[in-house]
């Protein structure tokens, strides 16, 4: 008797358990590469996802393609990094409620030994010029990516329309395109968030050129609007986008870091 009792109570036990399982919702998010090659979701999202019984499912793809997957009403947010996409995306009724979450900067990386000289450059499109005068392997995103089309904005104040074989579309994110750069000890630009996730470890490239006002780096957090896509989960687009910009959220960006050295940082309010 007692046997069937247990048995039995193994059983309810079981049932509000699923039960409670199923009743997790689900967000899903479009993301920029380096927002996950960083390693800044694996800290951020765990509280939000504890706090509203949700789970997000990020899809980590170039700031172009997650725009695109926002465009079609297949996620709920999107969390990306290009300003004039993002307003795009805004204007032509795609998504709503647009904010600033945090930045950082871009950041052209590679040998240690430097062999165009770039660190003597005044400015990222002079550093590009020598990149390309000098013929030194350089490894773009090529993916549409944030990253990707500040890129091509420097290439072309360079006045360069960079091909030859020492120019490699990758089409790849981030991280993957540091570590191919790595391997073939070339110059690429990268977000100094992901760069300061992967350097030491995972890659022996260094910064080559730093610290022009033109690679500032934003990201920002938009809800796709329900209006265009009535399926999409618009009260819980917003409750993330309400933490990552509010006080819990921003906590958790700026303390987070990697080496030693922060990731990104939060706007001054």
């Amino acid at each position: 008797m007692k046997s069937l009792r247990g048995a039995f109570l193994a059983i309810i036990a079981l049932v509000v358990l699923c039960s409670a399982a199923s009743a997790e919702e689900r967000l899903k998010m479009s993301t920029t590469t380096s927002t996950q090659d960083s390693g800044l979701l694996r800290v951020l999202l765990p509280p939000f996802e504890k706090e509203n019984n949700v789970k997000v499912d990020v899809i980590a793809v170039g700031t172009g393609q997650a725009l695109k997957i926002g465009e079609a009403g297949d996620v709920d947010v999107v969390f990306v990094h290009a300003r004039k996409l993002e307003d795009k995306f805004v204007a032509n009724g795609f998504g709503v409620n647009r904010r600033d979450v945090m930045y950082n900067d871009f950041v052209i990386i590679g040998p240690k030994s430097d062999p165009a000289g770039i660190a003597r450059a005044k400015t990222a499109a002079e550093a590009l010029r020598m990149i390309a005068a000098k013929g030194a392997t350089f490894i773009s995103r090529g993916d549409k990516s944030g990253t990707h089309v500040k890129e091509k904005e420097l290439w072309q104040a360079a006045g360069i329309q960079p091909k030859g074989s020492w120019y490699i579309e990758a089409g790849q994110g981030m991280g993957p395109v540091i570590t191919m750069a790595t391997e073939r000890q070339a110059y690429t630009l990268a977000d100094r968030g992901t760069y300061n996730a992967y350097k030491g470890t995972k890659t022996d490239l260094v910064i080559n050129f730093q610290g022009e006002k033109g690679l500032f780096n934003a990201y920002g957090v938009i809800a796709v609007n329900p209006k265009k896509f009535p399926h999409v989960k618009y009260d819980l687009a917003m409750k993330f986008i309400d933490f990552v910009t509010g006080p819990a959220g921003q906590k958790i960006i700026a303390g987070y870091k990697a080496h030693g050295e922060p990731v990104f940082f939060i706007y001054k309010k």
